[in-house]
């Protein structure tokens, strides 16, 4: 019973040097969809493939996995395909939590959003002086370029705009605001993982404002290589002290080995439990 009690009062610890790390403007957001999973359209890459599989027939390679869907959507048929299914997959707005509004309020230097819906932007977008920079496929686009900046307004921008800003939302793999970006399908991140090693796809300033400071990964899951991939590429150059409010159930063991080969602490609460008593110390 004492060492439950222990592990307990630990967890509650972790939530308070997690909250001083966010009001000192020393740690990093890193959000992913289980921060609402009430919300309207697919809350994990397993019910984005479902949901690809309830427009599309699919072989059985592809069912239960966005990514392979999305790739043999992509080549049956057109990538504006796939466009068109994740518009209206994410078609429905996402409210922000009381989670995400006390974020926006903070005025970080830097927030990712791992997901594709637009609820941390409109959390934003009452604040000022901040923007975003998503991750873009190159499929068809005909340039040599991993990103694109946006105003808070939704207007292309550019990155020596982004480094005035007082907070960059950066959303790596794309988002249905404003202009429709994702990257999604197995083409498009063979292209990314390929040259993320030498970090080419992540935004100089990303790098700039990670530097010296801790993530905080926020109902996010690592299940799939490619997850944990890109976290470990965009955490590179930060501090080796880290934190994890992760979605309730067990980790799976790719998992588990990953939080500790990046010195990731699990918060050992669930899930609602720790984003409350993080909120009541901010």
């Amino acid at each position: 019973m004492s060492a439950a009690l222990d592990d307990t009062a630990q967890a509650y610890a972790d939530v308070h040097s997690i909250a001083a790390l966010l009001k000192a403007g020393r740690a990093i957001p890193y959000l992913g969809p289980a921060l609402a999973p009430q919300a309207p359209g697919p809350r994990t890459p397993e019910a984005l493939a479902d949901f690809f599989a309830s427009k599309v027939a699919l072989p059985r390679r592809a069912k239960g996995n966005a990514w392979a869907a999305a790739q043999h959507i992509e080549s049956y048929k057109h990538r504006s395909t796939v466009t068109t299914l994740m518009n209206a997959a994410f078609a429905a707005p996402v409210a922000p939590t009381a989670l995400h509004s006390a974020l926006a309020r903070l005025g970080l230097p830097l927030i990712i959003e791992s997901w594709y819906d637009d609820a941390m932007r409109a959390a934003l977008a009452g604040t000022s002086t901040w923007g975003e920079v998503q991750g873009i496929t190159r499929a068809g686009i005909g340039e040599d370029r991993w990103f694109r900046f946006y105003s808070p307004q939704g207007e292309p921008t550019s990155a020596a705009e982004a480094a005035t800003w007082a907070t960059l939302l950066y959303r790596p793999h794309g988002g249905v605001a404003p202009a429709h970006n994702y990257l999604i399908s197995d083409s498009d991140y063979v292209e990314v993982l390929t040259e993320i090693d030498i970090q080419t796809p992540i935004p100089e300033d990303v790098r700039h404002r990670r530097s010296g400071r801790s993530f905080v990964f926020m109902g996010c899951r690592f299940h799939d290589q490619m997850l944990r991939s890109y976290a470990r590429q965009i955490m590179k150059r930060s501090t080796e002290r880290h934190y994890a409010l992760l979605p309730d159930g067990p980790l799976t063991r790719n998992e588990a080995r990953f939080l500790a080969e990046q010195g990731i602490t699990p918060v050992t609460l669930p899930l609602n439990d720790a984003v409350s008593e993080l909120l009541s110390v901010l």
